[in-house]
């Protein structure tokens, strides 16, 4: 179970990479991820809370931007590819497992990344327009994280 909640913390980096350091700093913060103690126990902390909130508040507003590059540009993919790492190794140490956690993240950050856009593009076409399609993606990628991470304990 361990294995694909980090796989699926990934998904949610690959759809909004901000959000699933939001969610786990959260978690971490109100107890439901046992990090005290640990290399990432920093993220229980008030500070890291805000701090990521802050960028995952950022991050939606400014995917809603015309001028936001695509998620499969190097960058905005390496970004992902980042956050579904920390994540991911953040999910697998709350149970003993860091490496796995991390390589989980990161497959789980590729699928959330490609297979994000491509639904997004289906709902998009569908809609006739970005606006609705990234809206339901913002609710899907927050309401995952937050299920995630306090499925954990």
């Amino acid at each position: 179970m361990l294995y694909l909640l980090a796989l699926l913390i990934g998904v949610v980096a690959g759809l909004r990479a901000m959000t699933a350091p939001a969610a786990v700093a959260w978690g971490a913060y109100l107890g439901w991820l046992p990090l005290a103690g640990t290399w990432a126990g920093f993220m229980g902390h008030w500070i890291a809370v805000a701090v990521f909130t802050v960028l995952a508040l950022v991050e939606l507003v400014t995917d809603q931007l015309p001028s936001t590059p695509s998620r499969k540009v190097p960058q905005q993919f390496g970004a992902r590819l980042v956050s579904g790492a920390f994540t991911g190794a953040i999910i697998g140490t709350a149970g003993g497992a860091l490496l796995v956690g991390l390589l989980a993240g990161v497959v789980g950050a590729v699928i959330g990344t490609y297979g994000g856009a491509a639904v997004r593009a289906r709902l998009a076409a569908a809609f006739g327009k970005d606006p609705p399609a990234a809206i339901l993606e913002d609710i899907v990628a927050i309401a995952l994280a937050f299920w995630l991470v306090s499925a954990v304990t």
